[in-house]
């Protein structure tokens, strides 16, 4: 159901806005609208907030973050982290900017300087790893190599469908230094080729502008390294990488150092300045005179005491909350609230998805929560199928709890299991008629009749015709009940009028129909005949008056609604239909393990089939044949000033 939703006033001293901001955002109820906007003549004009108004936040924020992520995460106890959000939390907006300030003046110098020597170092010790590993290819070519001091050795790497571009290289070198250079390659594996280009260093920037315009992968060795053996080089390229992992260590242990001081401190100072951005967003809602601030904003009558009562008792009465008288337009444009049970949540979240319910209308959820289960279970009514699609939608949430949509889905498939297990009892189906064959169960006989679906099929169609006629019945009584709503809220009052004439003339004459029908078929005292023909009489006015002469035509429409509930006979006779064929396909083969196979394909099938289409005709028969009776959608979510996650505060 939808809970009524109350237009508040929050008025307070300026002094105290960031922290009535805090407590709001802690307690998640209050949906903000625009105070600066809501005065009229004769009121006192309110100016906005500005941004400018809470400090250097924005600029803080990222530089904690930056100082958080170079120290190493520590684990973090649970009441230490809660303890430190409490204490910094009760700081005024100044002192907390004032402590904020002094962190990173402290912090920012020391960890900035460690982070770009570990970076360094890191991409030193990268390079070397490189250099050693490109080397290692190269090294059957040092014979070749000449040993002369003033020329500059450059390794280019080329993959091996680009090899022609090895001579498109030497003939530019060739040019380039005047024959002073020697060029030498060798498969570094089955992609790659090393060339290793020798050449005076006079020459060096119009080389590596060339290369750079061949977009090869140039590794140049450093000068300390040139004109030595590789033995040589192998050893100070081992020396320097140990020193290198010597020199992280020592910056890691720093680090860690400071984390072990800061670290708890530092993740809730980002926590609480991040929250403050989020509040910050929304500054240009709020009101406010020389001396007060004005919040305006909607919240569901449920949580107005308790929020009323904490702003009261934490601000000593200096903060009040209004409840504000509104119009029925402003009433009907309210945002919307669900407050359903747990079990109707997956269904109100498939009307939220569709199409929310406006603020005063009926939740059609409980309902759908209640009548789509029966739909599903009478169609597909066999108990070993919802024993597997139990186990399916069990096994999905448990393996996929990250996907909300995913989560209601399955909750659906669980719920809608229970009915197809009961309706499978009542059926005697079992892998369609693979249970009654084992002799395991049989139809059950009620009101006379064996319900055996095959053989059936006559009181099926009735059972699902006189469905469809309460389903309707009801949908137009809710109608008639959103509409007497807008005369109670003096709204639409003539047009809500109308539509009562018009729904409740559309239950006589569907009334007035079956009584007719039932008596021509014989299937009624004859005596009702005349009963229907007065209803049918009667009820032609209201439609006229409710609906013009086009609510004639709505009456085609309201049969043609209530025929179509005849699917659920049809699909669940397909249903079962294609079970009994797999057990006869199955039963027919010679080869018993092949005649198991068949079988279990076939009813694979079925059962996929029958976690989609019996859903989305229940769903069909819902949003198309029975909300179009009263439900009309298109509400805003209510969406409260909180973290966007739902969650609170440490």
């Amino acid at each position: 159901m939808l809970q009524k939703m109350v237009k508040i006033q929050v008025i307070g001293p300026k002094k105290d806005l960031h922290a009535v901001l805090d407590l709001l955002y802690a307690k998640g109820t209050v949906q903000l609208e625009d105070a600066s906007a809501q005065v009229t003549p004769g009121e006192i004009s309110l100016k906005k907030m500005t941004a400018e108004q809470v400090g250097d936040i924005a600029a803080a924020h990222p530089k904690i973050g930056g100082i958080l992520l170079t120290l190493p995460k520590i684990r973090v106890d649970d009441k230490a982290l809660s303890n430190m959000h409490s204490t910094l939390r009760a700081q005024s907006h100044e002192d907390l900017l004032h402590h904020v300030d002094s962190v990173i003046d402290e912090l920012e110098p020391v960890t900035k300087q460690l982070a770009t020597e570990k970076g360094d170092l890191e991409i030193e010790l990268a390079n070397l790893t490189r250099y050693e590993k490109i080397l290692d290819k190269i090294r059957p070519l040092e014979s070749s190599l000449p040993q002369l001091e003033g020329f500059e050795v450059t390794v280019l790497l080329i993959q091996r469908e680009f090899k022609d571009v090895i001579e498109i290289i030497r003939n530019a070198l060739a040019e380039i230094t005047r024959n002073q250079f020697e060029l030498l390659s060798a498969d570094v594996d089955e992609k790659t080729i090393a060339a290793v280009t020798i050449f005076n260093k006079r020459y060096s920037e119009q080389v590596h502008s060339f290369v750079f315009t061949q977009n090869v992968n140039e590794v140049r060795l450093p000068p300390e390294y040139l004109g030595k053996p590789f033995n040589e080089i192998f050893s100070l390229i081992d020396e320097r990488k140990n020193t290198a992992t010597d020199e992280i260590a020592r910056v890691n242990a720093e680090l860690a150092k400071i984390s072990s001081t800061w670290y708890i401190e530092l993740s809730v100072l980002h926590q609480i300045l991040e929250e403050r951005i989020e509040e910050l967003s929304i500054f240009s809602k709020i009101g406010q005179t020389e001396f007060t601030f004005v919040i305006l904003g909607w919240i569901p009558k449920k949580f107005l005491k308790d929020t009323g009562t904490v702003l009261k008792d934490t601000f000593a009465g200096r903060v009040v909350v209004n409840e504000l008288p509104v119009s029925p337009e402003e009433m009907a444009n309210a945002p919307t609230y669900y407050d359903n049970p747990r079990i109707v949540k997956p269904f109100e979240y498939l009307m939220r998805v569709i199409s929310p319910a406006r603020s005063q209308e009926i939740d059609p959820s409980p309902i759908l929560a209640i009548f789509f289960p029966i739909f599903f279970g009478i169609m597909v009514g066999d108990i070993a199928y919802g024993l597997i699609i139990l186990a399916f939608a069990l096994i999905v949430r448990w393996r996929f709890p990250q996907h909300e949509w995913l989560q209601h889905l399955m909750t659906i498939l669980i719920i809608v299991s229970i009915p197809t297990i009961f309706f499978g009892w009542i059926y005697g189906e079992f892998f369609g008629d693979f249970g009654e064959h084992m002799g395991w169960l049989h139809p059950m006989e009620l009101f006379g009749i064996t319900w055996n679906r095959i053989e059936i099929i006559v009181p099926l169609l009735i059972l699902s015709i006189a469905i469809g006629v309460f389903h309707i019945f009801l949908g137009l009584s809710l109608g008639i009940l959103n509409a007497y709503n807008e005369i109670s809220c003096n709204r639409h009052v003539i047009k809500a009028k109308k539509h009562i004439c018009e729904k409740a003339g559309m239950i006589v004459v569907i009334t007035g129909l079956i009584l007719v029908i039932g008596a021509a078929a014989k299937a009624l005292p004859e005596p009702l005949l005349t009963l229907g023909v007065v209803l049918l009489i009667v009820a032609l006015p209201l439609i006229i008056y409710g609906g013009g002469f086009f609510g004639v035509f709505e009456i085609m429409s309201t049969v043609g609604n209530i025929l179509s509930y005849a699917r659920i006979m049809a699909i669940g006779m397909a249903s079962v239909i294609l079970a009994v064929v797999a057990n006869k396909l199955g039963g027919m083969m010679d080869v018993a393990l092949l005649g198991l196979l068949i079988a279990a394909a076939l009813h694979t099938l079925n059962i996929v089939l029958a976690m989609f289409s019996p859903f989305l005709h229940s769903l069909r028969l819902h949003l198309v044949e029975f909300d179009s009776k009263f439900y009309e959608g298109g509400g805003e979510m209510y969406k409260p000033f909180k973290k966007e996650n739902g969650g609170k505060s440490l």
